[in-house]
């Protein structure tokens, strides 16, 4: 029969033994709070400020202040920031010498053609690939639409109110938060247990446990209330440092205790299955790192899926760890308790068929 006894006394073991261990409790509880640390710095003010545009006038008559009167629009539009060239220069070249891609030229019969009403082109440069290339088009577009109603005499009839679906509005920190908190449930138990399992049947130490009261059983119950613990730690952890070095705004609520439990036993378990089915410490290293590393950057630990490709994104639904980071996220940030209860379900099923898979082949002894 299981003996809670045997289980506290693996648990405490394992648990000294683990927290003696510098590399584990880096990556256990350090790292991912190093992450947060970082990229928490970076995105902090949730934009990256005004775009730096090169722009080259050659319409130096400037008939009316046409020129001027645009430019200017350009420049407190509050997106773009100019950078006048004088237009003596090759432009192409001088962005190659800038390492810049954003550039503007005016023509010389701009000012005059506009006052005409005559149809005049603006070039410009970009790289397509570039989101600062998009955005400055985008601006660009909209002033000279601007300035072509102006000219027509028309006057703007649709207007444009922007809101928000709800009463916060959500900074990148308060999505990274559930993301790396995912990512931790991830890398702990998943890493450790491919290497303990393999290691520990690589060396005959099952054999030896075998010789023991403890119980197979108990053994992987031991390990899977050790990584909850652990990952519990890393989330009140992680919690307080975007709250407080970034003002992170995340609900905690008594729905994220499932998938604080859930998350660490199903990546346990997988662990488990990896390393007990590998014929060597060397395969199960590598099979793990091929199935966690797809899932630490396409399950929407640093960024939303939906900034990925259509064909990605359907990838990153067959991904364990997209389901746990969705229902952090639902439960932290949108109060989404519906989705949230979908993801648990979802979480809940692949745990248990993770668990009695590893609990069924998982053996003491080698055949």
């Amino acid at each position: 029969m299981t003996s809670v006894r045997r289980i506290t006394s693996d648990l405490r073991l394992f648990g000294r033994g683990y927290l003696r261990n510098s590399a584990g409790l880096f990556f256990g509880l350090i790292f991912p709070v190093i992450l947060i640390l970082i990229f928490g710095a970076i995105f902090s003010s949730g934009s990256s400020g005004t775009i730096t545009v090169y722009v080259q006038n050659h319409d130096i008559l400037d008939i009316g202040l046409v020129t001027t009167n645009f430019t200017r629009a350009l420049n407190t539009s509050g997106t773009l920031s100019l950078i006048m060239v004088n237009p003596s220069e090759n432009f192409s070249q001088y962005l190659s010498a800038h390492s810049a891609s954003d550039g503007i030229v005016i023509p010389v019969d701009f000012s005059a053609n506009y006052t005409q009403g005559k149809n005049v082109t603006v070039t410009v440069y970009g790289n397509p690939s570039l989101s600062s290339s998009a955005v400055m088009s985008g601006t660009l577009t909209g002033v000279i639409n601007g300035f072509n109603l102006a000219r027509a005499g028309g006057s703007p009839i649709i207007g444009l109110a922007q809101t928000t679906a709800n009463s916060k509005v959500n900074k990148y920190i308060d999505f990274l938060v559930p993301g790396l908190i995912g990512f931790s449930i991830l890398i702990s138990p998943m890493f450790s247990l491919v290497n303990i399992s393999s290691e520990y049947k690589r060396i005959k130490l099952f054999k030896q446990l075998s010789l023991t009261p403890l119980t197979k059983m108990e053994w992987l119950f031991s390990k899977v209330i050790f990584y909850v613990l652990l990952s519990t730690a890393s989330f009140l952890l992680m919690v307080a440092v975007g709250v407080i070095a970034f003002g992170a705004h995340v609900v905690l609520s008594l729905w994220l205790i499932p998938f604080l439990v859930l998350g660490p036993m199903f990546f346990a378990s997988l662990g488990m299955l990896v390393g007990t089915i590998s014929k060597s410490t060397e395969t199960a290293s590598v099979v793990g790192n091929v199935i966690t590393f797809p899932m630490m950057f396409l399950a929407g630990t640093f960024f939303p899926i939906s900034l990925m490709p259509t064909y990605l994104q359907y990838f990153a639904h067959v991904l364990p760890l997209f389901y746990i980071i969705e229902g952090l996220n639902g439960v932290m940030v949108y109060s989404n308790y519906a989705q949230a209860t979908i993801d648990l379900v979802v979480v809940a099923v692949i745990t248990i068929v993770a668990f009695v898979a590893a609990a069924r082949l998982f053996k003491w002894r080698e055949d």
